[in-house]
Formats: C-alpha cells, sequence, structure tokens
C-alpha cells in the first residue's frame, strides 16, 4: 500500500503561525483533529497526507533521513545540519517570512577589525603574542567552519553555546561569535558589530523536499496537487490582471507594451477588450504605456489563484528525485 506524503512544518511560536498562513493561503488549511496539542494532523479536503508538527531541529532530521518528503525549515538549519545538503534535499522555493542572517561579529571595541582579513590576524597575533586561539562561541559550529576556511582563518578554536550567544564575549566566554540576527538590535545592545563580509548566510524560511523519501504513486500525487496549488497563490500573489478596451487597429501595439513590461496576454488578442497579466511591480508603467498605444477604460484588478500549465515548483522537484516511473 502506497505510503502518504509527509509534510513537516513548525510545531510553535511564529514560524508555525507563518507556515499555517502560508499553506492556509493555497487553500492548503491543516487539520488538527485533537487541537493545538496534536503533532499530527492533515490537509483539508486533500487526502493521503500526514502532517507532522515538529521543532525545528527534528524537521530537518526528517528531511534528512527521508523520514517527510516536505518540510517548513530555515536554510540555516539546512546548511548547518546536513553536511552535504544539496545531496539530500533541494530548496523549492523561499516562503517569504523568517527572514534572517547568520554572521560573524566582533566586539565594536575593536576598531581597526572590519573584515574577515583584519581577524585573520587578529587570531594570529592572539596565538604568537599569547599563546593560544581566537574563541568562536556559536551553534553554528559547520557554517562557522567552512565559511573560516574559505577566507584563510585557521587560528581559531570554537566554543559551543547552548545559550545567549551574543553574551560571550563580555563574560569572557569567546572573543568573538557568530550567530543569527534580524535587524542586528541585539548585537549592538551587547556592542557588537558584524564584519563588512562577515555575512555567512541570508536565510529564510523555504519549502523543503527531500530527495530520499519515499516517493510513491501517492506520494508524487499529492505532492503535484500541493505544489500546484502553492504555484497558484505565488503566480497570483506577484500578478496583477489588467483589462482595457482596445481597437483592433490597435491591439497588436498594446500587446507589444505589455510584452516589454513582462505582461503576457493569457487569452491572446480578443479585441475589443484586452487582458493582460502583469508582474505587480510594473503595473503602473504597462497602464500608461497602453494609455498611450489607444487603451481606454483600464482596469487592474488582484487575483486568488493562477494556475499555469507549467509548474515550476514541480519540475525543480522532478528534476531532482526523476519523474513518475511509467
Amino acid at each position: 500500500m502506497n505510503a502518504p506524503l509527509v509534510i513537516a512544518v513548525p510545531s510553535k511560536g511564529r514560524l508555525q503561525e507563518n507556515a499555517s498562513a502560508f499553506f492556509a493561503r493555497a487553500g492548503l488549511g491543516f487539520q488538527q483533529g485533537r487541537g493545538a496539542r496534536d503533532y499530527h494532523g492533515a490537509i483539508a479536503g486533500l487526502p493521503g497526507v500526514l502532517v507532522k508538527f515538529l521543532s525545528a531541529s527534528e524537521i530537518t532530521t526528517q528531511l534528512a533521513t527521508g523520514q517527510a518528503h516536505l518540510g517548513v525549515t530555515g536554510e540555516d538549519l539546512v546548511r548547518e545540519q546536513m553536511p552535504d545538503a544539496d545531496a539530500a534535499v533541494t530548496l523549492l522555493t523561499p516562503l517569504g517570512f523568517g527572514q534572517a542572517n547568520v554572521v560573524v561579529a566582533v566586539p565594536q571595541a575593536w576598531i581597526d577589525v572590519r573584515t574577515m582579513s583584519d581577524l585573520d590576524e587578529v587570531a594570529v597575533d592572539l596565538r604568537v603574542r599569547h599563546g593560544r586561539k581566537m574563541r568562536v562561541a556559536t551553534k553554528y559550529v559547520n557554517l562557522t567552519r567552512r565559511f573560516f576556511a574559505r577566507h584563510g582563518v585557521a587560528d581559531y578554536r570554537i566554543v559551543e553555546s547552548l545559550g545567549a550567544t551574543e553574551g560571550a564575549p563580555a563574560s569572557g566566554a569567546a572573543e568573538i561569535i557568530v550567530d543569527i540576527t534580524t535587524t542586528g538590535a541585539t548585537l549592538a545592545a551587547n556592542a557588537l558589530k558584524v564584519l563588512d563580509d562577515g555575512v555567512m548566510l541570508r536565510s529564510e524560511a523555504n519549502l523543503v523536499a527531500a530527495l530520499h523519501a519515499p516517493w510513491t504513486d501517492e506520494a508524487r500525487a499529492a505532492a503535484r496537487a500541493i505544489l500546484g496549488r502553492i504555484a497558484a497563490e505565488e503566480a497570483a500573489r506577484t500578478t496583477r490582471e489588467i483589462r482595457a478596451r482596445i481597437a483592433a487597429d490597435d491591439a497588436g501595439a498594446a500587446i507589444a507594451q505589455g510584452e516589454r513590461h513582462g505582461a503576457r496576454a493569457p487569452y491572446g488578442i480578443t479585441a475589443p477588450e484586452l487582458v493582460l497579466h502583469c508582474p505587480k511591480e510594473s503595473v503602473f508603467a504597462l497602464v500608461d504605456a497602453l494609455a498611450a498605444a489607444g487603451a481606454a477604460d483600464v482596469t487592474v484588478r488582484s487575483l486568488d489563484y493562477v494556475f499555469r500549465s507549467e509548474n515550476a515548483l514541480l519540475a525543480r522537484l522532478e528534476a531532482r528525485i526523476g519523474p513518475q516511473p511509467g
């Protein structure tokens, strides 16, 4: 019997709220049979799907081991906890929340230390003059090692942080830190600054697919339905529909203006009414161009969903797991 598609999502906090809202916008509302304390759920109206509500670290583990097919988690955790992330998972799409940067931060009092090259000089000086290595407090051990190696910094040792990492330099536990930050306010409050080239990773929540999960026929069918709705909601959110009255002689010029602004005419030239789907950010420039091309009574409206024949998310997934066996 085919196993269900398993989706792992955050179990609490702002990430859980944002993940639930993201899926709900795509018509994929979560159901928890025994309420918020139930750590297993389903998607309303979509059979063959099991939703697991897990901690952030558990989500990454389940994706890495193939116990979950899809998951919502930050790229920082993916890159930190998976030794070869690109061989285990594929990041299908960023979700627009959970943005944060993993950074290298040093005391503000180090006025001459602005770059990783400067930091390397500090590390060498500590070893030569004081006989010890520079201490780096962090929860991101693997990211730190890879980033420091790329910058040729070798004279350091990692102090694994179990609490508030930003307090390590003030307490004397470490000279510098590697930590995640959203606004930098907490770093500044602890008299720390980010190096000019010290942003290791710009992370946000992603929809992640596990390459080693059991992609059965049932799991693939559920994934196709889910990714179709997500892609349709994403397309609608970034698209506006423009309608205009246009003379047949002016329709060609109007279509050409649309193409210049990244718009498409999904129904072709249908004078006297022209319908264009336009990138949200190009709406006003295109409206002006259409007016110049002879269009009148131009209206703009938002869309709920745009289902297209091509689904970039599904194509991205199938490119990594292979097409469904014939």
